[in-house]
């Protein structure tokens, strides 16, 4: 099998490229001067073009030139160098996962915008810590920067997954007044999920913060309890 280039990838997303939908998903992932994904530039690929991409070469595309597209100032090149890097990971043994989670760690500066978190994060940085020490979640966790936040906190969707759901718990305390609503919108999420497969848990973690928490953060942490008792957590009598 031939080996695929950072170049080949690009030429086949610049060929889907569309400029009308560029100028949508600028302003929809807030490339615009003030914004959170200021600075950087969409071409207009469809996430599911993506994926074709992504499909069509994880396997004969090398992690250096996975690097090479992770560190593009385009874009729909840094998420699929990610979705070629989860799949790569899915199907790697553990010495090539483990490089893997390495290049994520190395390059969260380029991982920078919430899409590109949520599409690595609960797939590569998760599931290689599900077993191992995960002290680096508490180093992303105390960062200055937004998305190594949202990294630490959207890393935890593996763990809930497997039934745990102490570092959620634990995340969510310490991010419990983040600044951003990037990251206030993660901790609410990833409750929700907590919620979903054991409500007690989520409702006794709630118990004692739901009155202080930043309001993004519990919407989203209750939206899909019933329509009463959303009430009552809002109305701060739950």
């Amino acid at each position: 099998m031939a080996t695929a280039t950072a170049a080949d990838v690009r030429r086949e997303l610049a060929a889907l490229a569309d400029p009308l939908r560029a100028a949508n998903v600028s302003r929809f992932l807030q490339m615009v001067p003030g914004g959170y994904g200021e600075g950087d530039r969409a071409i207009g690929v469809t996430v599911p073009d993506q994926r074709r991409v992504a499909a069509r070469h994880w396997r004969d595309l090398p992690l250096t030139e996975t690097v090479t597209l992770l560190t593009s100032g385009v874009h729909e090149e840094r998420l699929t160098s990610l979705l070629v890097l989860v799949r790569k990971f899915g199907g790697g043994d553990e010495e090539e996962r483990a490089r893997i989670f390495d290049i994520v760690l190395a390059n969260t500066g380029h991982i920078d915008n919430w899409d590109l978190v949520d599409s690595s994060a609960p797939y590569i940085v998760g599931p290689w810590l599900i077993d191992k020490d995960r002290d680096v979640l508490d180093r992303l966790a105390g960062s200055h920067l937004v998305w190594d936040r949202r990294i630490a906190v959207m890393a935890t969707f593996a763990f809930i997954k497997a039934g745990d759901f102490r570092w959620t718990f634990r995340l969510g305390d310490r991010l419990l007044h983040d600044p951003h609503d990037l990251v206030r919108k993660a901790v609410g999420w990833m409750l929700r999920e907590v919620g979903n497969r054991d409500r007690a848990a989520e409702e006794e973690f709630l118990a004692h913060r739901y009155r202080v928490m930043p309001r993004v953060m519990l919407r989203y942490a209750i939206e899909k309890f019933e329509p009463q008792r959303r009430r009552e957590y809002l109305t701060g009598v739950a």
